[in-house]
């Protein structure tokens, strides 16, 4: 019989030495940020020969065929990510030029952001490569693909619903 993996025999000790807990969680979460983590390194290469992190690729995706223009609260909501988080990034991504902001029409207190030439360039560059590389990673899943992408579905209006730690 082969050795379990270090992460079956950690949930397992939680378990044993916290009856008390409920772990059952722990091994679902586990896998998550397992996957999440090796998606991130299929992909890290790509990223870094084009010069960009994945937040960068994160925020420049839903912008490539943005009509109208979004502002960042809007590219926050959709991304699931602090309004903070995508304005230090808009920055970085500003100053290399690959996105520029300007001022929204219908609500002066917003900047609508739009790829600049050289963004559209970044991002027509790296996205076909990364669609190619997760096609690859994902191609055993061919049959039980709906099945996952329903689960996942589900867990996700789960997370928004009942993500904040502190409800």
């Amino acid at each position: 019989m082969a050795e379990r993996s270090l992460r079956e025999r950690t949930y397992e000790l939680w378990r044993l030495r916290n009856p008390h807990l409920d772990t059952s969680a722990m091994v679902v979460v586990g896998q998550i940020k397992r996957i999440s983590a090796l998606l991130d390194r299929a992909v890290e290469d790509i990223y870094s020969d084009a010069g960009v992190s994945a937040a960068e690729v994160g925020l420049l995706v839903p912008l490539r065929y943005a009509d109208p223009p979004l502002t960042a609260i809007r590219l926050a909501e959709h991304l699931g990510m602090s309004r903070a988080g995508v304005g230090k990034t808009l920055a970085k991504l500003e100053r290399r030029g690959l996105v520029v902001r300007a001022q929204n029409p219908a609500d002066r207190r917003s900047a609508l952001i739009t790829l600049t030439p050289r963004g559209i360039d970044v991002i027509d560059e790296v996205f076909p490569r990364e669609l190619e590389a997760h096609a690859r990673l994902l191609k055993d899943l061919s049959k039980d693909r709906a099945t996952v992408l329903h689960s996942l579905d589900r867990l996700a209006v789960s997370l928004e619903v009942h993500g904040n730690s502190r409800t």
